[in-house]
Order: structure tokens, then sequence, then C-alpha cells
């Protein structure tokens, strides 16, 4: 056996590695890294909605909180088994009574969903043309995407109320040119909010767009021109199918948000807005109903999480299928 080979079996790093201590160090890190992301849904999210579920199966009560407790210890075991029977469904059967709920679920999805193709159209072609410019400039094209997180999301969307009311910069700009002959009435309307949600969220458009569209291998494409095919034709057959993981996830990431905004409706729709975000604001701090706010918030919730899983179920099956 030579020096070298000698030192390496003897050395102290050798025997920690192959001692029991090492192994149970390493394995417990590993454990450590899988457990600390439940840790955060656990505290941040699964004890949260429990909380929020909790109220919303209790009764408005003239106290601090408007509430009745349920499910609490307060009173001892017995007293624990007493509010059992206090649960009720009646803030969940109430919104099914009341059209103003339904309405304003199904307007806040029609408006996400139409903001979130709005922010894909816009967006695509941004996230392109970063993926396919010179290497030395995407670090600086990704920061002007970044640049608008660098300031309050409340000023900015304050900043179009000044860009889209009558005598805003907007009005003066398209009177000035001549392009029209009286203001146009922009501000408190949806078109305002479609404007609002799409400059807002999108970053989280371009950014796992672009993150996509950069690790393609763009050598397809020259293969498809080679063969005869025709650009529009290998932008659909090839660019747009593998970028599909980032146009997923960047309508998923402006979707879920927009279903439940409050600030972007509020100041740039107007009052007339109905929108499942300004309910739940009304119900909480103008009605004082957090039994039924907190059962509006759980079905919004709902709303959300059981279409991703079921997405997340079939794109599992997909690619075990694809295996």
């Amino acid at each position: 056996m030579s020096n070298a080979a000698a030192a390496a079996a003897t050395s102290p790093s050798a025997d920690a590695a192959k001692s029991p201590l090492a192994r149970l160090g390493a394995a417990f890190v590993g454990r450590l890294v899988i457990i600390i992301p439940y840790l955060w849904l656990l505290f941040f999210f699964l004890i949260p909605f429990i909380i929020v579920f909790k109220i919303s199966l209790s009764q408005t009560a003239i106290a601090m909180p408007p509430y009745t407790p349920v499910l609490d210890f307060s009173g001892g075991i017995s007293g624990f088994f007493d509010q059992l029977k206090q649960l009720s469904i009646d803030n969940y059967t109430w919104l099914t009574e009341d059209a103003l709920y339904f309405n304003a679920y199904v307007t806040s999805v029609i408006i996400a969903a139409i903001s979130t193709v709005l922010t894909l159209l816009v967006g695509y072609p941004i996230a392109y043309g970063m993926s396919r410019a010179p290497a030395t400039i995407r670090p600086t094209l990704l920061m002007l995407v970044i640049l608008p997180f660098w300031t309050s999301f409340l000023i900015r969307v304050y900043a179009w109320i000044g860009i889209l009311k009558p005598e805003g910069l907007l009005n003066q700009l398209l009177l000035a040119t001549g392009v029209i002959s009286q203001p146009l009435i922009i501000l408190n309307t949806y078109t305002a909010i479609f404007i609002g949600i799409v400059y807002s969220y999108l970053p989280f458009m371009v950014l796992p767009l672009y993150s996509s569209l950069e690790k393609m291998d763009y050598s397809l494409i020259e293969a498809a021109k080679d063969l005869g095919c025709p650009p529009t034709s290998a932008f659909w057959k090839i660019t747009f199918p593998l970028s599909l993981p980032g146009v997923i996830a960047g309508c998923l990431l402006v979707f879920i948000p927009a279903v439940g905004e409050f600030v972007i409706p509020d100041l740039l729709g107007g009052s007339q807005t109905l929108m499942i975000g300004k309910t739940l604001w009304n119900e909480f701090f103008a009605n004082r109903d957090w039994p039924v706010s907190s059962a509006v918030a759980v079905i919004l919730l709902l709303l959300l999480i059981v279409p991703i899983m079921l997405f997340q179920q079939a794109q599992a099956r997909a690619q075990e299928q694809g295996k």
C-alpha cells in the first residue's frame, strides 16, 4: 500500500465519515432539510387555516372578538364537548342563500382569468425577447423586470390613479396627439382593474417564462427551419410546448392572488366593483361579522387549492405514463 493511500485510510476525516455518529448526523441533517418546509406550512398555513375554519363554525356575538368561542379548552374537557354541540354550518348555508357572495366569487374568477390571459399575452414576448437577448445584457433585463418590486405595491397602484383619471397623464397625452377629442373614462371601471392587475403581476408571469425559455435548446428551431417549417409553425410546435411549464407556473402565480385581490379593485375599480376580496374586507371590518367572513375565506381557499391539487395529480400521472 502506498503512503498516500495509508494516510487517507488512517486520517481522522475518513474515520469520522465511517463512524456511526457521523452517519447519524448526516441523516439528521437530511431529515431536517425535509422537516423545515413542513414546519413552515404547519405554523403559517395549517394552524391559521384551522383557526379561521373554527371561527367559521361559530356564531356572531357582541363581544371582543365578535363571535362565540368554539373548540377551546377554556371550560375544561366538559366545556369542550359542550362547545361541540354549538358548532353550526349556518354561515356556509347563508353564503348559498345570498346571491351577493356567489356573484362575488364568479366575478373574481372571471376577472382573474381574463387578467391572467392578458398578462400571459404581454409577458410571453417579453420573456422570449429576454431569453434570445445576448447573454451579457440578460442580467440587466432581469433586473429591470424585478425593479418594480423595489417600490411599495400601494404606491404603484396609487400612481395608476394619476395616469388613468380623466385629467390624468394618459388622457392628456391622447388629447395632445389628437387621438381622442374628449377624455376617456377608464378609472373606476373593469378596464382599470385589468390594467392594474396586469401591471402589478407581470413579473410573476415573466420570471417563470424566462426560466423555461432560457433553458430551451434553440437548435431545435434551427433544425425545424432547415426542414422547411415556417417560423410560426415552429413556435407552436416546438417553442410553446417546451415553455408550457413556465406558462402554467406563471398563470398560477398570477391567477391565485388576483382572485383574492383587494387593493387594486378598491382603488382602481371604485365602490361598485364586486370582488370576493373586497366583500371579505367589508364583512370583517364594516359588518364585523367574523364567522361569515371566515366562511367566505375558507370557501375561497378551497376554490383555489382543490383545482391546483387536481392539476398536480394529473401532472404526476402524466409524468409516470411518460416514463
